[in-house]
């Protein structure tokens, strides 16, 4: 036992006496003959100092840090007190009984004062201890209390705002002082958080920075939307002062608050949306103790749904890929939180049928998510022989294996792009999709889809390529001032997947609520104001043209579907009543195949009409015209117009 802890079972044997001597005094009214109760009531005395500090032992009571102590601590003081109380009950009425030792019965309520006064007193030691331990912390920290120069205000006088607050008070050395609490609840107006009141709302901003002189605005805010957060920003941007943020709901799935994730407010806090109630313990009961698969394991959304998947602790976790590279990367990255789950890398590419099968029955997956396709539109217009070998073919294999291998569940992860298809990647997809509803048709197993827009940071998504653009000075390259795409942060995404996996009986397309559709340019203009620049002025926006294969929206249901509600609240379900049978279905597939290998588009949008009725390939679609500069002149765009011209860079 450490040195502090023996002087706390000292403390706590002299406080436990006194506690027992004082309820005798108070229920006898002895103060200063007290002795012949003593004497008397001896064994009483030897129990309880035998029994309490054994059961404070295995409480923890003396392996706890008091000066971080909480109410959850005085909750498992008041728990070893009072199982303390049970044991010595127990010990003198069934083995202690006062008539073997000539003693006499003494009240019951003796029982109740001892209880009553042993918590106000071990309670009130710890309490010491930690007003002991802060007061000492405090005076060492003092040196560096110079340090603490950033004048702070703390957006959110939630729970999150407190924990920032308490750190920042406990680690001058963070360099963050905290002046206040802001809050736009008016019932914790003029309220004290450890010491630091909440002096206003958000529309105070302006005020307090000039009336504190404060350097920086911390937004602790993890459930507010995107909206709250870029409303906070832009009031402080107006006023000149620095807005910071910490992780929004999804982000912080699986840890808790910490002032080490304050950093700059990104694009993603600026888009997110309400949290939503999610059934975890449906998803645990699914994955904790399973053998899961993830395929595309490597990727965006895959190592994601491996880190999620991780956290429910499954038994073995199966990271599937085709590049050596991005396995490893992901395998490393997992391990160190890994615990009791085995994690095996497997390398393998979904169209290679025979290896496929192989090592599912090797490993017998009970749950499968398939992330593994290939997704980037105009790549896949130049090689359509990859995306219907990777996603329809690949899709098949898996279905396939998952099949012989007994697996209880398989999700697919799909695209808004396979809703009405107008490119080969679109397309691809949605055969993926039919191929998944036939497998579970055929099988009666819970094969599934979930279909949703575009994440937010995935490889080779809008949002790093602006980045670069814009670190490298412009342009900043946009296809249409009229773009608009779904987005949503991985995490959240995810989060929704994980969801969607334990609804339905299988068979279904689910679709993920992805909020209202954002014009790129705005998404380009925020990116550019993030960086502290201004659009269109210091970085120029540069109009390229619609891309082979784009859309300038997308679709979450296509034509025929009908959008049924699920039990939860942002996930729905594409019902349709047209079905395809297996035969005409891989006879379509094939002749899809055959004329991707032959690389014959005309060939190809034939085969992909015959079976997607609703395909119609871009490039029988009008071509969206851009607009003039003084055209954009006239519908009041603030500064210099963007320039319309071809552009060779990446592009949106």
């Amino acid at each position: 036992m450490r040195q502090r802890a023996r002087y706390l079972v000292l403390v706590d044997l002299a406080l436990i006496f006194l506690s027992v001597l004082g309820s005798f005094m108070i229920r006898y009214e002895a103060l200063w003959h007290i002795g012949p109760y003593v004497r008397l009531n001896a064994y009483f005395f030897l129990t309880v100092l035998l029994v309490r500090p054994v059961i404070y032992y295995v409480f923890g009571l003396y392996r706890c840090w008091w000066r971080y102590a909480s109410v959850k601590e005085l909750i498992i003081i008041v728990q070893a007190v009072t199982v303390g109380s049970m044991v010595i009950v127990a010990l003198v009425a069934g083995f202690l009984a006062p008539v073997r030792f000539g003693a006499r019965v003494f009240s019951r309520s003796i029982l109740l004062l001892e209880w009553m006064l042993n918590i106000l007193a071990v309670g009130s030691s710890r309490m010491l201890l930690r007003l002991l331990q802060t007061r000492t912390g405090t005076r060492e920290s003092r040196a560096g209390s110079a340090l603490a120069t950033r004048r702070t205000l703390i957006m959110g006088a939630g729970d999150a705002g407190a924990l920032m607050l308490r750190e920042m008070q406990s680690n001058p050395k963070l360099g963050y002082l905290p002046i206040g609490l802001l809050d736009d609840d008016p019932g914790k107006r003029h309220a004290s958080i450890y010491g630091v009141r909440v002096l206003g709302t958000r529309d105070d901003i302006p005020r307090l920075v000039k009336q504190h002189g404060i350097d920086v605005v911390i937004i602790a805010m993890p459930t507010a939307p995107g909206s709250a957060v870029r409303q906070v920003r832009a009031i402080c941007a107006s006023c000149g002062v620095t807005a910071k943020t910490i992780p929004g709901l999804f982000e912080l799935i699986g840890g808790s608050v910490d002032i080490a994730q304050i950093r700059e407010v990104q694009i993603e806090d600026l888009l997110r949306r309400e949290p939503v109630r999610t059934d975890l313990e449906a998803v645990n009961r699914s994955l904790t103790g399973a053998v899961v698969l993830v395929t595309g394991a490597g990727g965006s959304i895959g190592s994601e749904l491996c880190r999620q998947i991780l956290a429910r602790q499954p038994k073995q976790l199966l990271l599937l890929g085709h590049g050596e590279n991005s396995i490893y990367n992901i395998q490393s990255a997992l391990l160190p939180r890994a615990g009791k789950t085995t994690l095996t890398p497997l390398i393998v590419d979904v169209r290679d049928a025979e290896r496929l099968s192989r090592l599912l029955l090797r490993h017998r997956p009970q749950v499968i998510f398939h992330a593994a396709a290939h997704k980037h539109v105009p790549l896949m217009e130049s090689n359509p022989e990859e995306a219907i070998t990777t996603n329809v073919i690949g899709t098949r294999n898996l279905l396939e294996a998952a099949d012989l291998a007994g697996a209880e569940r398989l999700v697919m992860i799909s695209s808004d792009k396979a809703v009405n298809p107008v490119n080969v990647m679109g397309a691809s997809k949605h055969l993926a999709e039919l191929e998944v509803q036939a497998a579970a048709r055929r099988t009666g197993r819970h094969f599934a889809v979930v279909r949703f827009g575009n994440v937010l940071g995935s490889r080779g998504s809008v949002v790093p390529v602006f980045e670069r653009q814009i670190a490298a000075g412009g342009p900043v390259t946009v296809t249409h001032p009229e773009m608009t795409r779904y987005f949503m942060t991985i995490p959240e995404a995810v989060q929704l997947v994980l969801q969607a996996s334990v609804l339905g009986e299988g068979g279904e397309v689910f679709v993920l609520d992805m909020g209202e559709q954002i014009r790129i340019v705005d998404l380009a203009r925020d990116l550019i104001q993030l960086s502290g620049l201004e659009p269109e002025e210091e970085i120029e926006i540069v109009y390229t043209g619609v891309r082979p294969g784009e859309k300038l929206y997308e679709e979450l249901f296509g034509q025929g579907e009908e959008r049924v509600p699920t039990e939860h609240a942002k996930v729905l379900c594409a019902k349709s009543d047209q079905t395809m049978s297996d035969e005409h279905l891989s006879m379509r597939v094939a002749a899809s195949l055959a004329a991707a290998r032959q690389e014959n588009m005309d060939v190809l949008w034939e085969a992909l009409r015959d079976g997607i009725p609703s395909f119609r390939p871009a490039s029988e679609l009008p071509v969206p015209t851009l607009p003039t500069r003084s055209s954009q002149r006239e519908e009041g765009a603030a500064g210099p117009a963007p320039a319309v011209r071809p552009s060779t860079q990446p592009q949106a």
